[in-house]
């Protein structure tokens, strides 16, 4: 019976592989084994990291609003109760924006918001 060769085919996917690797520390761009488990793992935090990166955004834009909201006499939480209660939808990301880089529409929202807690 004869041997089993590593072809061309087993060559190319160690190639494909180590070419993921590239980049990598130590033998995890150079040895096919350790370069493999990386690589998997590096998929692994790329796909968690996707979703955390969406988490991080949205912590982001309240701690923005939540600054800008105190600014102005208002916790986040009052504050996004009242935009509810007046019936104004803004999005989180939005009002982060109004926060940074227009307080004076920022003030307005959030007078609006008091009002609508006041009645």
């Amino acid at each position: 019976m004869p041997r089993v060769k590593g072809g061309t085919v087993t060559r190319q996917r160690r190639k494909r592989m180590l070419k993921l690797a590239k980049g990598y520390r130590g033998s995890k761009h150079i040895q096919f084994k350790v370069a493999k488990q990386q690589v998997m793992k590096s998929y692994q935090y790329s796909f968690r990291d996707r979703h955390q990166t969406k988490r991080n955004f949205r912590r982001l834009w309240i701690a923005r609003i939540n600054a800008a909201a105190r600014m102005n006499g208002l916790s986040y939480s009052k504050m996004m109760h009242g935009l509810k209660l007046a019936e104004i939808e803004v999005n989180r990301k939005m009002l982060a924006e109004l926060a940074v880089k227009d307080s004076a529409a920022f003030t307005a929202v959030a007078d609006e918001a008091k009002k609508a807690l006041s009645k």
